[in-house]
Formats: C-alpha cells, sequence, structure tokens
C-alpha cells in the first residue's frame, strides 16, 4: 500500500484531468488499479486532511492514464478489470467490454420470472466475459445455466470470471457457435438471452477509435445491415426453446422493427422492444408460440 494525503491526491487528479480525458474515465482507472472507489472519491471531499491508502503509487498511475490518453486503448484494457452491476470482471481485447445498457436485460428477465422458487434451464449465447450468465446464475440459485461462446479465449475468462464471483455450480461454459453446442438441449430451454454482433458495416466503420481498434471485431461486426447473426439465432431458436419459451435479444437502436418482424416470421407470440436508458428500443422480447 502507499500512503499519501488527501490533498496530495486531490492536486494529482486536477493535473491529471487538465490533460484531457474525461473525469469518469479516470475514475474508473483509479477504481481499477489503485483500489479507490467512487464512494471513496466522494468522501475525500468531506475528509479532505486524511490520509489514503492507494495500491499503485501515482508516478505508476499516471503512466497507465498517459498511455490511455495517447492510444485510444480503454481503461478496461489497461486495468483487465470491467465492472458491471455488482460484478468485477477480467475483461481483454478477446471479450466486448461489457456496456451499461446491457445491464438491464437482468432487469428484464427479472420482470418475466418472479418466482424465485422456479427452476429454470437458461443459456447465454455468446456469452463473452460472462456478465449476463454470471449475473442471471447468482441472483437465481436455483436456475441452471450454459454460456457459450465461439472463441475459446472468452470461455476461458467467462469460466474465471464466474469463479472468481461465485462459489456455485449452476452454470457451465461450452465452446461453440450460437446454438450449434447445444445440441442435448433441444425442446428443453426457458430462456435464451443473446447479446450478438449487431452492428452495420458502415456504421462499424466510422466507430471510435477505443471501440474499433481495440474490442473484438466478430463480437462488434453483424454484416452489412446488422442483422446477419439475429436472424440466424431467431430462426433455430424454435428447436432449442420449450414451448413459451422466451427469447430475449440486445439490437442495435434503430433494428427494433425489423428484429419483431424475424420473430414474427419465426412463429413467436408476445414481443415486445424495450427500451433502454436513453429510450431507444435496445432489446426485442418475444415468448415461442
Amino acid at each position: 500500500m502507499f500512503v499519501i494525503s488527501a490533498e496530495e491526491f486531490s492536486l494529482w487528479k486536477k493535473k491529471q484531468i487538465l490533460k484531457g480525458g474525461d473525469n469518469n474515465s479516470l475514475n474508473l482507472l483509479i477504481d481499477s488499479l489503485a483500489g479507490l472507489s467512487n464512494k471513496d472519491l466522494n468522501l475525500l471531499k468531506i475528509k479532505s486532511d486524511e490520509n489514503i491508502n492507494l495500491k499503485i503509487n501515482l508516478d505508476l498511475l499516471e503512466i497507465f492514464w498517459d498511455k490511455h490518453l495517447k492510444t485510444s486503448i480503454p481503461i478496461q484494457h489497461l486495468s483487465g478489470i470491467s465492472f458491471w452491476r455488482n460484478l468485477k470482471l477480467e475483461v481483454s481485447n478477446k471479450v466486448l467490454i461489457p456496456r451499461p445498457e446491457t445491464e438491464l436485460v437482468i432487469e428484464i428477465i427479472a420482470g418475466i420470472f418472479q418466482n424465485k422458487e422456479e427452476k429454470i434451464t437458461f443459456v447465454d449465447l455468446g456469452t463473452g466475459s460472462g456478465a449476463i450468465s454470471i449475473a442471471l446464475a447468482l441472483a437465481n440459485p436455483n436456475w441452471n445455466g450454459i454460456a457459450t461462446d465461439i472463441d475459446e479465449n472468452a470461455i476461458e475468462i467467462a469460466s474465471r470470471n464466474f469463479a472468481n464471483n461465485s462459489n456455485k455450480s449452476n452454470l457451465k461454459f461450452i465452446n461453440g457457435n450460437w446454438w450449434d453446442p447445444l445440441a442435448n438441449y433441444k425442446g428443453k430451454i426457458d430462456l435464451a438471452v443473446v447479446n450478438p454482433p449487431y452492428i452495420p458495416q458502415d456504421t462499424y466503420e466510422v466507430l471510435p477509435l477505443e471501440v474499433k481498434n481495440f474490442e473484438p471485431k466478430n463480437a462488434l461486426l453483424g454484416g452489412k445491415e446488422g442483422l446477419d447473426h439475429i436472424n440466424e439465432i431467431v430462426k433455430n431458436a424454435p428447436i432449442f426453446l420449450k414451448h413459451r419459451g422466451w427469447l430475449l435479444i440486445e439490437n442495435h437502436f434503430d433494428q427494433g422493427d425489423r428484429v419483431k418482424q424475424l420473430f414474427l416470421e419465426n412463429r413467436f407470440t408476445s414481443i415486445k422492444v424495450l427500451k433502454d436508458f436513453s429510450g431507444i428500443g435496445r432489446f426485442t422480447l418475444g415468448r415461442y408460440k
């Protein structure tokens, strides 16, 4: 631990912001590497005469901040850590950094399955860091979950994240593309949730550098119109879902109507396009027959 005064730390922080970047990114770096949370930072404004303990010294922290400013590398990749809901997750350039708007997936699912004693089987297709599947498994210990991903590196990361956040065994990880590794679960799944690659080609080409240059292309690009993977997932979902089973997909901000039509074409009912924090139709939900 490195002990410094709150006053010295505040002066250092102001100096870093003057270089560029934004306060939220700097706070995330401080939390991830130095071990000072937003709550801790807010307390410093009240207790400015106290000393604070840091996991790394300010010189090293500044090196990381300068690298972020110079290269646009995401803070999460510099630290290897992403905070999502109440989870602390390992991330790398092999998995998509979980976004705040995706947190709503957990709330949507909680609204569907309100009986906490109910035992269901769920799948998280394309799990990446494992954020969605781990959050569901932790919140619902009676559920059995399967998380799939086409990338073996992602499966390894997601498995470690589950082990680091839980001592339960109600979630397993399988390497494979979408539904392919689930041959033994045909007609047995109560809920499938997917945050697939849905960025259209033209949009992908103009993404911010910190996204396009550092996050996996196969987790972002969804083909010319962004619907290639969504179409495949919806088309094959009836093979694996139980009668009255649910499918929840995150989609691009302007794809709600088209994804809803895909659901209709594949005999889904109770279809809704649900909005995110910004009021955008970000999620499509449907029930198979």
